[in-house]
């Protein structure tokens, strides 16, 4: 039997994902965070709905666009913003900035710059859950357009033929970068994975509270045993590939007809509808918009990341 996610956590999961990504947004415009950064606007509901389903034992492994996934997986918001502004109190020292940010005693072992390479990763730490004897699952979060790189067969087909715990979550927003999805990849996900005989879930992305109960059902088979598992979570990518994306390819109508699935407006209607009092949600808004501020605060007072920290934790030490 598995848990129920409480959907008033979910909420303030993705309120909290949502005043971070806007505000990184500002700063970014303001010049106070360096490189290229991937918002996961719109699709707040994949990441805390999954996230719910996992325990302190479990293991994320994440894409470029994975801010979202480490805080649904209860990263420090200080430690994160001030990673993402090259900050030496930042989860990584400033070295891994957004698309790198990790947190290995949270579980989350990094984002990641390259399409579909945290899949061989999260296969590793599946492989490394069953060699120790743990019911921990390891989750590879991946966008649609990464079905077309070769280490993701590579994941599944080893994945399935040593029935490992690797759960794979495909966040389909419907777009690989700056091209449809469906001019990049032949096959159907559902396809893809029924030839390795893996077990394929489609669920509406925008419902936090849906995407739970699927990760929580995958989750409870693979502690038994029942090896790797694929979600399917259909979303939207409200902002442009990365910040500053002109987003010439897309129908200027298209956002509209996003803020339509808003999963934060849906989990709020459906909270209300069940007589959680609006000032509760109210009182949750308010506290992640604080916690947000005050986040960003600690990571401008903190000290710049030094240069010289690159060149440490290069290799592992001897016996690690």
């Amino acid at each position: 039997m598995t848990r129920m996610a409480d959907p008033l956590i979910l909420f303030r999961t993705m309120l909290t994902i949502r005043e971070a990504e806007l505000a990184l947004a500002r700063l970014f415009a303001d010049g106070e965070v360096p490189g290229f950064i991937h918002l996961s606007v719109g699709q707040e509901a994949v990441a805390a709905g999954v996230c719910a389903a996992l325990g302190p034992q479990d293991s994320v492994a994440s894409t470029h666009r994975g801010h979202g996934h480490a805080i649904a997986r209860g990263i420090s918001l200080e430690g994160f913003f001030a990673e993402v502004m090259a900050k030496s109190t930042g989860l990584c020292g400033g070295r891994g900035g957004s698309m790198h940010v990790a947190d290995l005693q949270r579980g989350m072992l990094g984002a990641n710059g390259i399409v579909g390479a945290g899949a061989p990763i999260a296969l590793g730490a599946a492989l490394a859950q069953r060699t120790r004897g743990t019911d921990g699952v390891a989750v590879a979060f991946f966008g649609d357009g990464a079905l077309a790189e070769g280490a993701m067969h590579e994941t599944l087909n080893m994945a399935a033929i040593w029935r490992l715990p690797l759960l794979m979550v495909c966040e389909n927003n419907g777009w690989a970068e700056f091209s449809r999805s469906d001019t990049q990849v032949a096959a159907k996900l559902g396809a893809w994975t029924a030839a390795y005989g893996v077990r394929h879930v489609e669920v509406d992305g925008n419902d936090a509270s849906a995407v739970a109960a699927a990760a929580e059902d995958a989750v409870a088979a693979q502690r038994h045993g029942e090896g790797p598992r694929v979600i399917e979570a259909r979303t939207h990518r409200w902002r442009g590939h990365f910040e500053g994306d002109p987003q010439r390819y897309r129908d200027p109508e298209e956002a509209a007809r996003m803020a339509e699935h808003d999963p934060i407006a849906r989990s709020r209607a459906t909270l209300l509808d069940a007589g959680t009092p609006a000032a509760t949600l109210e009182v949750a808004e308010a506290e992640a918009r604080d916690a947000v501020a005050t986040a960003i605060a600690a990571a401008r007072a903190a000290p710049p990341a030094d240069w010289m920290a690159a060149l440490s934790g290069v290799y592992a030490p001897a016996g690690a």
